[in-house]
């Protein structure tokens, strides 16, 4: 039976140490100049460091380049890629076909993950980008449990699923807040987002609060629930998806270090003995509910809805 990687999304280099004891089989990091919704900021330095201290204890390290790229940063992608070529990053994360191109001509070794977040919805097309060049496809977040089954069993690439963290609604590459906040005659630093955990959408009607933030990229809209499928898990185990990621945005440091512990618990017990994660799972999900913060109730996303536009 094939073993799930843990793919977590660190918020500091600091944090890399403990989510490698924590469990951790690989890292998404970067910064937001190339990637999309990042936990934390990773500049270069921060890069070859955070791959240095992972791959001493065999820990992988995917960098994001997955962002809506125009015209002005197309030059830049050469020496980016160079960059992550030299310091022996184990992929490239990417939805825009020029970091496919331009990896081809500079980087050909480099692994891929084709990762859009939203048209990731089929086999086929997850297959067409394989093709292509990617190992791996990470699925859409709105697409539930047969579809992902379905998908694993004929896709010809890896398989990367979300199982826990909070997913975003809507991105317009407008800057929405710094442009109203200018027209308020206030000025909105957007350059560090994690001091803008407070900032939401309020439905009233539905008691809803809706993150939202704005960095390099635009304006995100983030779910107003996390996803969390500890205990519901065994599916995709037996169908054996690639790798279960951990999304660290907008989370503590340590939030995110507990969060990996559990879900390392929870697939190393699969794994041993299937009863034994049937034992298990309740009490890793009561762990989990006693960290999660009062106005981020836990749910299970689409992955047991029908998916309705």
């Amino acid at each position: 039976m094939n073993k799930p990687e843990l793919l977590v999304t660190p918020i500091h280099i600091d944090d890399i140490p403990a989510l490698i004891e924590a469990g951790a089989d690989a890292f998404v990091i970067g910064e937001q100049r190339y990637g999309l919704r990042l936990a934390g900021e990773f500049n270069r330095d921060d890069v070859r460091k955070t791959i240095e201290l992972s791959h001493a204890k065999g820990v992988k390290v995917y960098v994001a380049m997955n962002a809506i790229f125009h015209n002005d940063k197309i030059e830049e992608l050469k020496g980016y890629i160079e960059f992550l070529s030299e310091v022996k990053a184990d992929a490239i994360i990417f939805g825009d076909p020029a970091v496919l191109m331009t990896v081809k001509e500079v980087a050909p070794h480099m692994q891929l993950h084709w990762n859009t977040e939203t048209t990731a919805t089929n086999w086929y097309t997850c297959n067409y980008w394989g093709r292509k060049g990617a190992k791996r496809a990470v699925l859409a977040r709105e697409i539930n449990m047969d579809a992902i089954l379905e998908m694993k069993e004929n896709a010809e690439v890896e398989i990367e699923v979300q199982v826990h963290g909070m997913t975003c609604m809507f991105q317009s590459k407008r800057s929405l807040l710094g442009n109203y906040f200018e027209y308020q005659g206030k000025a909105l630093e957007v350059g560090n987002r994690q001091k803008q955990t407070d900032m939401f959408l309020h439905d009233k009607e539905r008691s809803n609060k809706y993150p939202i933030f704005e960095d390099e990229n635009g304006t995100h809209i983030m779910s107003p629930n996390d996803i969390c499928i500890i205990d519901e898990l065994q599916e995709m185990l037996e169908a054996g998806i690639d790798s279960f990621k951990i999304d660290g945005i907008l989370k503590t440091s340590e939030y995110i270090i507990t969060v990996t512990k559990a879900y390392r618990k929870a697939i190393d017990a699969f794994m041993e003995d299937p009863e034994l994660y049937e034992e298990k799972k309740e009490d890793l999900l009561n762990e989990i509910e006693e960290i999660q913060p009062e106005n981020r109730p836990l749910d299970t996303g689409f992955f047991f809805k029908e998916t309705v536009y």
